[in-house]
């Protein structure tokens, strides 16, 4: 089996072309939100489909201040955007580094793994997630990023409270736990 939760365009088509081309066959689960669909950030360029490939992980972007990091959050899906529009507001691309895990299972120990070691003095990881903190990836993947951990780095979790159901059911507490959720993962 495999579980993506992709924030690309070009990743999407990647995926479903990985699925097609392999000489076996093996379940695929996507999790994606509708509104990927319309978010212009995750459209990607054409390039990006023709010589591209599916990424596993997709490392944080900026370049140049990897010594400089203090907290590395990894997270899925449509949260990047979110994560990634707060640090920029902010002004926290200096002390703050966002990595993309696409591929949650199997999971992509190397990968995850090369990009925490670009950030040598980050003695956080965090991983966010925008579900229930019972909800969303966190209990399936906390063993595993426990495994990924150097001497002196600490694991926590940003996401909405526990629930009992996926969705709130209000667009203004819905829109104030997701601020609640950006504020968590991006405060020290």
């Amino acid at each position: 089996i495999q579980v993506l939760m992709m924030s690309e365009a070009s990743q999407m088509f990647h995926a479903l072309r990985r699925q097609i081309l392999r000489p076996y066959r093996k379940p695929l689960v996507i999790f994606m939100s509708k509104r990927l669909l319309r978010l212009k950030d995750a459209c990607s360029p054409l390039a990006n489909f023709t010589d591209g490939e599916f990424r596993l992980v997709i490392g944080d972007t900026v370049q140049g201040r990897d010594q400089d990091v203090k907290r590395v959050i990894l997270c899925a899906g449509q949260v990047y955007y979110d994560l990634a529009k707060a640090r920029a507001d902010k002004g926290l691309e200096k002390d703050i580094a966002i990595v993309r895990v696409e591929q949650l299972y199997p999971f992509p120990y190397e990968e995850v793994a090369a990009e925490l070691k670009r950030f040598p003095n980050a003695t956080e990881i965090m991983w966010a997630q925008e579900e229930p903190k019972n909800q969303g990836a966190w209990y399936q993947i906390r063993h595993r990023l426990e495994r990924l951990l150097q001497e002196g780095q600490k694991l926590s979790v940003a996401s909405r409270p526990t629930s009992s159901s996926p969705a709130v059911g209000y667009g203004s507490l819905h829109a104030a736990q997701l601020k609640q959720l950006v504020e968590d993962a991006l405060t020290f």
